[in-house]
């Protein structure tokens, strides 16, 4: 049997403009769109550029003429720029630095080819960010899931994450959406009202800070009792917090630092979304100073939460990570990567029960 695999075919086309998209994510896509141009069987007007990094190397600019191609005879992809025919006019593409779609700040990382807006409402971000917003993790809106949310954003019911706190007001307008009927609104009016009170570190979680996950935003709201406090903390500062350093601490700053962001706490102040942490709890014993824990996993008798309180009210801290400084791991069931990293390294790992032990309750 012989396989025969032919080379693309490559024609001539002229680059009209040079689009930059913005994705639900947040990262910006440079698209070449073409002069129309007949190509292995379709006509291709545009092609994307995939990055930045990418239109520098091949230095693809508006006004080029361009040799074009099918990648695995399907996407357009350009191969190469006709230098010859380039016009004297033509000037090096540079990516936007506010995104084309809300005016946000674009942020490109060290050692990353991707550009991100920075924008936490902005609107082509806003089914992931209101996704995230509501998970499990994060503000645990239960019932408003992906279909829910589609509805929604498609009948133009909420605008910004803040709109999810005037649902209840509008009850009406939900019992018109597919698959929603009287009981189905009340548990999610009754859902997004209890998610109002949710402690601080679901909240930071929520809003999506790039490098802050679950772990991290309970050692912020451990350590300020309000997001305000947080907004207003130095880099040193959170640079020196628990399992942190330069570039969590730089994050955490840049994010408070966006006008969008300011206005976003605001509009959630406004809907009556607490914003500060509960109260530290009561020192009610020294046992565990000078001890680290990491809490792993669901207890039996406790959440992770509960568990965490109990630490902190009799000295000790609390930790994400798991290094050869932690004095125990505190694992329940499903215990994961944690329990294996504290075994590896000889870390004791302790019951719920054993933790009652130490404190004596």
């Amino acid at each position: 049997a012989v396989a025969y695999k032919y080379p693309p075919e490559r024609k001539e086309t002229q680059v009209l403009a040079i689009q930059v998209q913005v994705g639900r994510t947040g990262r910006l896509t440079p698209l070449a769109l073409l002069k129309p141009t007949l190509i292995a069987g379709s006509t291709v007007s545009r092609a994307t550029l995939h990055n930045e990094d990418y239109v520098r190397e091949k230095d693809i600019r508006v006004g080029d003429t361009v040799i074009i191609e099918k990648a695995g005879d399907v996407i357009p992809a350009v191969v190469s720029v006709v230098l010859e025919k380039r016009p004297p006019e033509a000037e090096p593409f540079v990516m936007p630095s506010n995104c084309p779609v809300c005016g946000s700040p674009v942020r490109r990382e060290e050692n990353e080819a991707e550009s991100r807006c920075t924008g936490v409402d902005c609107p082509a971000q806003l089914f992931r960010h209101i996704l995230h917003f509501v998970s499990r993790d994060a503000m645990d809106i239960e019932g408003m899931g992906p279909a829910l949310i589609q509805q929604l954003l498609e009948a133009n019911l909420i605008a910004s994450i803040a709109d999810i706190y005037h649902l209840p007001e509008r009850r009406a307008d939900l019992l018109r959406l597919e698959r929603m009927g009287q009981k189905s609104v009340d548990n999610l009016i009754a859902a997004i009202e209890r998610s109002r009170e949710n402690p601080l570190d679901r909240l930071i979680n929520a809003l999506g800070i790039r490098n802050v996950g679950r772990e991290a935003a309970r050692t912020l709201a451990a350590q300020y009792d309000s997001i305000d406090a947080i907004a207003a903390a130095s880099l040193e500062e959170l640079a020196a917090l628990p399992d942190f350093g330069q570039i969590t601490a730089k994050s955490v700053q840049q994010f408070f630092a966006e006008t969008q962001t300011k206005e976003l706490l605001e509009k959630l102040r406004n809907a009556g979304v607490r914003l500060q942490g509960a109260s530290q709890p009561q020192q009610r014993g020294d046992e565990l100073a000078g001890k680290t824990y990491v809490l792993t996993g669901t207890l039996p008798g406790m959440t992770r939460e509960e568990a965490g309180a109990l630490i902190i009210a009799h000295g000790g801290k609390v930790s994400g990570s798991v290094s050869k400084k932690t004095t125990a791991v505190i694992a329940g069931e499903s215990a994961g990567s944690k329990l294996d990293k504290a075994i590896a390294l000889g870390v004791p790992v302790l019951s719920e029960a054993e933790l009652h032990d130490l404190v004596g309750e």
